[in-house]
Parts: structure tokens; sequence; C-alpha cells
């Protein structure tokens, strides 16, 4: 047993490959997990039914999807009638990046925490391979981390809530060696922004590439179906 044992953790839980490697990684040290999956109206929809197998697997003892149509508001490729780009990573923050998401989920699983008892709260992000997003640097978790000491009765009151980003400094390589030690089925996570209407992962948008790279360099064998071989 650790000394995290019997502790609650609210786990963000999109589906993806860093989302179920994070919370293999709260299972490991000890953590009981509840999962907090967002149904924001998303292009890539079939991320819900990978976050339902990933709870599972898991063992988390709650999982909640959420709805919180966020197309709505649009202003991103994933909630909007935007075509999502498969020309490659560029430097600059893509239109997929979906506006405040961290922030708004972040949100949630902070309400989710402090009602539950849950101190400790789960996220994926990663500032290293990853699509340039604003929302998953280490400077922005340090700033939620203090408002939600700020914003909550348990965190005025001394109980602090603490924001664990267990893969912030790791490479999609690193992540997917992670999954495999700890013995999770990366195949029933899931990436892609643009499903084809057979269920594939496209093969050619950001998180497409991100998620090959990741395989290939850690010389694992990449258990993802792809419409299109690079």
């Amino acid at each position: 047993m650790t000394e995290n044992a019997n502790r609650y953790a609210v786990l963000l839980l999109s589906g993806g490959l860093d989302s179920m490697v994070t919370g293999g990684l709260a299972r490991e040290a000890g953590y009981r997990l509840f999962a907090l999956t967002i149904d924001y109206n998303q292009r890539h929809r079939i991320e819900l039914q990978a976050a339902a197998n990933v709870a599972a697997a898991l063992g988390v003892e709650r999982h909640i999807v959420l709805p919180l149509d966020l197309s709505q508001f649009g202003g991103s490729a994933l909630t909007d009638d935007i075509a999502v780009p498969k020309s490659g990573v560029g430097d600059d923050i893509p239109i997929t990046y979906v506006p405040a998401r961290n922030t708004i989920f972040l949100s949630l699983c902070l309400g989710w925490a402090e009602a539950a008892d849950a101190r400790d709260i789960f996220i994926g992000v990663n500032a290293l391979d990853y699509s340039g997003y604003p929302d998953c640097r280490p400077d922005f978790i340090a700033s939620f981390e203090a408002m939600a000491n700020l914003a909550t009765k348990a965190g005025v009151e001394g109980d602090r809530f603490s924001v664990h980003t267990p893969l912030i400094d790791m490479s999609k390589a690193d992540i997917a060696r992670e999954a495999d030690r700890l013995g999770l089925d990366a195949g029933m996570s899931w990436s892609c922004y643009d499903p084809t209407p057979d269920g594939k992962h496209c093969g050619l948008c950001d998180s497409c590439r991100l998620r090959r790279k990741g395989f290939a360099e850690a010389g694992l064998a990449d258990p993802t179906d792809y419409a299109v071989a690079l």
C-alpha cells in the first residue's frame, strides 16, 4: 500500500492515450479514482466510447460523462464546421485548439473534487510532443492550482488541492512506453481528431501524427488502425 491508499482523485479522462496513462500512473500511486469525461459535442465523439473502455480497464469507482455542448460557442475545428488540418504539425496554435478547454474542464474537475472530498486532480497534459495548446503548459497548471485554492471553501480553509500532471515533461515515446510498462492496452485509447466513417484514425491530423511518432520512437508496435499510412 502507498501513502495515497484510500485517497480519492478526480481524473480528467478524454479516452486518449495521455489520459489513459495518467490514470494508470494515478492508480499505480495508490489513488482511488473518479473519472470525468466531457461530452462537448466534439467532432471525434468516438473518444467517448474509448473513455468508457479505459475507465473500466482502470477500475475507476465512478465515471461521469458530463454533457457540455461547446459547439454552441464554436471557434475550433473540433466543435465547428471547420476542416481539421492534415498537412503536419506546425509551430502556431492550430485551429483544433478549443477555446479555454482545459480551464473549463479543470474547473469541472475541481467542483466534483470538492464535493467528493477529493483533493487531487489528474490531467494528462504534455508540454513536449503536443500541438502547442497554451493550456497544456506548466505555468497554466500552476496558475490553475493557485486559483483552485483561492476559489474554494476547502482551499481557503487550508485543505488544499493539487493538480497532478505526470506526463508534463514526457515525449510521446515516453508515454507509449509507460502504457506498455503499466500493462495498459493502448489500442483501446483514441487520439484522432477526424475519424473516418468506418471508425479508423485518419492518420494525418496532428494527433494521429504525434501518436504514430510516439510508438515509432519507442520501438513499440502501434496498435492503431490508421486509414492512411505514412
